[in-house]
């Protein structure tokens, strides 16, 4: 019996959630048409939606959908806020939607978070009598934020309140953080429809992809309804449906412990799935769970077709032991690839395995997929520009040339607006810095530098945090390198909680690219998926695991250190504000204490990875 209180669909891929969002959307304004009436809808910004507008304006492209008759209104805007800067909603609506369409400019509705702030409250009058006027809104697109808001609904919005303005949570300035590029710069305030407002909308459908959203999406899905959550009013509304990628439900009940909701067929690796838990539960070892822990926990029919909980217990004790791999059980002479989406992920994620790898004489490329100049402060190009000018007043370089590459760039530095596009040269600047420090760090772990490739695939290249979709110069740059190693193995970034999705967009350039390899007549390598610096595969769903030493894991941390612009405060921490090697020694000691706990083989540290089956 499901314990869910809102209807909940699972999607499998980004992809596959935008594109039935846009279809739903699609079929109202179609049959409002029809009806000659008007489609009032109701959207959202973010991330999550850019897949639902892009597949809308290619129904409008491709297949004639029109927007004539539809009256849009957004659900919220940073206070104060120009309309023309680059995180501004209303630009970003704009852009990523409107000026692509046809629907009339006088249709679209945008809260404006350039009032003076005597005209706010007016402001918000006029948005809602607007929404009354347009005889109410038909289908409202939600996103949840890690509070539970919706909209800037903030932990402490009633079920009555209206559109305002509202004071922003820290967490939702520190997710914002980064598209400001600093928490410094992100307003403390925002407009935003209320809880009421959005709640008379006669449809709803709310988002969510990424495991860090899981959490919060199952207390939205499955707890009481709490005011310090907006989104469990959600709950009290007739129409609401959510909508989630694989990562965002993980947390949910019938996807994390489905027993607990009645019977399930007993697949070995939800077996796997189900003795762990109970391990955890009961705090034993996994060779002492006892027929009372199984019968007490609802298990007892887990244990019947095994005959007894030893042979369950010894089972699974087997299963998880027979994922072990040190060095020995490691690939050797092989041509193996790590596509990087950044110029630390690789260090960061494997750089253990990348190790024991050199060590059987792999012949290994790291190909860095994009330059990742985004996360490099202004303050590290002025540092090296002093050394270049330092090295020339030594008479070691040009003086004229690095004097009035310096002035320019300190000229743009001076006058530059937070998030405002890098000049070129500044972008340059930011590349290498990232490629030297990227060289450094497989060095640390014996890698030539010749095994480097920057392939810095264009869909990065916009300048901003905001990236373009994956397109065929990307995929042909990637496919060129396959076709270049032909590799026996290749190692992809494969978290789904990276917070813009450029190692999403990085694997989904690498399978395009592979889909042509193949197609051409060339070989398919081996796959297996990593995570990054968010989140590490559970030793349940984890094909191998790798085990390190203490000397290897401080090899490992070392290289990490070479990323020094990365070092003390990454321009992107995400929900973590640990460094990145203090995430690498918590997790990957955490995998190791987890077997431990589980009752097998106590190593000092490991790395988990997941062979994705082609």
């Amino acid at each position: 019996m499901s314990i869910e209180r809102i209807p909940t669909i699972l999607v499998e891929s980004h992809d596959d959630l935008g594109g039935r969002v846009a279809r739903r959307m699609a079929e109202l304004i179609r049959a409002r048409a029809v009806a000659g009436q008007r489609a009032v809808l109701g959207l959202a910004t973010g991330s999550t939606p850019i897949g639902i507008y892009r597949e809308l304006i290619r129904m409008h492209r491709d297949e004639g959908l029109s927007f004539a008759n539809v009256v849009s209104f957004n659900l919220d805007e940073y206070y104060p806020m120009d309309p023309g800067s680059i995180h501004s909603y209303h630009r970003f609506m704009w852009e990523n939607l409107f000026s692509r369409i046809d629907i009339p400019h006088a249709n679209v509705h945008l809260l404006r978070g350039d009032v003076p702030r005597e005209q706010v409250e007016s402001e918000c009058r006029q948005f809602e009598e607007a929404i009354r006027a347009a005889g109410g809104i038909d289908l409202q697109l939600l996103g949840i934020g890690r509070t539970g808001h919706i909209g800037f609904n903030e932990p402490g919005s009633g079920a009555e309140s209206g559109t305002r303005v509202v004071t922003l949570d820290l967490v939702t300035r520190q997710d914002a953080a980064a598209d400001f590029f600093g928490e410094e710069n992100v307003p403390r305030e925002a407009l935003t429809m209320g809880v009421a407002t959005i709640l008379e909308a006669r449809e709803i459908l709310i988002l969510a992809t990424g495991e860090h959203k899981a959490a919060i999406v199952r207390r939205a899905v499955e707890g009481e309804v709490d005011h310090e959550i907006a989104a469990t009013f959600l709950q009290r509304h007739p129409n609401t449906t959510f909508y989630l990628d694989r990562a965002a439900a993980a947390s949910l009940t019938r996807i994390a412990t489905p027993w607990l909701q009645g019977p399930v067929e007993w697949t070995p690796d939800l077996t796997v799935r189900a003795v762990v838990w109970l391990s955890h539960e009961t705090g034993k070892a996994v060779l002492k769970l006892t027929q009372r822990d199984y019968a007490e926990h609802r298990l007892s029919s887990l244990v019947a077709p095994h005959g007894s909980p030893g042979a369950l217990n010894g089972l699974v004790f087997n299963a998880l032991g027979a994922r072990i791999r040190g060095r020995s059980k490691l690939p050797r002479d092989q041509r193996v690839i790590c596509f990087s989406p950044h110029p630390d992920d690789d260090v960061i994620s494997m750089g253990g395995i990348l190790r024991k790898l050199v060590e059987n004489d792999n012949e290994i490329t790291v190909a860095y997929m994009t330059s990742g100049s985004l996360a490099v402060f202004d303050h590290d190009v002025r540092r090296h520009l002093d050394f270049m000018r330092r090295l020339a007043s030594e008479r070691h370089m040009s003086e004229p040339t690095v004097g009035d590459l310096a002035r320019r760039v300190e000229e743009f530095l001076a006058r530059k607006r937070p998030g405002e596009v890098d000049l070129s040269e500044v972008q340059d600047i930011k590349r290498v810095i990232r490629e030297t420090e990227a060289v450094a760090g497989i060095r640390t772990l014996g890698l030539d530098d010749r095994a480097a490739r920057f392939l810095n695939l264009p869909f990065y290249q916009t300048g901003t945090v905001e990236k373009a979709p994956i397109g065929p110069a990307d995929v042909a740059v990637v496919r060129a390198l396959l076709e270049d190693v032909a590799p026996d193995l290749i190692f992809v970034a494969g978290d789904l909680s990276d917070p813009h999705g450029t190692h999403r967009m990085c694997k989904e350039a690498i399978e395009r690219a592979l889909c042509e390899h193949v197609a051409a007549g060339g070989r398919r390598p081996e796959m297996w998926l990593y995570r990054g610096a968010w989140q590490e595969w559970p030793v349940t769903e984890a094909t191998w695991l790798v085990p390190l030493s203490q000397e290897e894991l401080r090899l490992k941390i070392q290289a990490i250190f070479k990323h020094q612009t990365q070092k003390d405060t990454a321009p992107f921490p995400g929900p973590d504000e640990r460094e990145f090697w203090q995430r690498v020694e918590a997790r990957n000691k955490g995998t190791a204490a987890e077997l431990d706990r589980l009752g097998l083989a106590e190593y000092f540290a490991m790395e988990a990875y997941v062979v994705e089956q082609s």
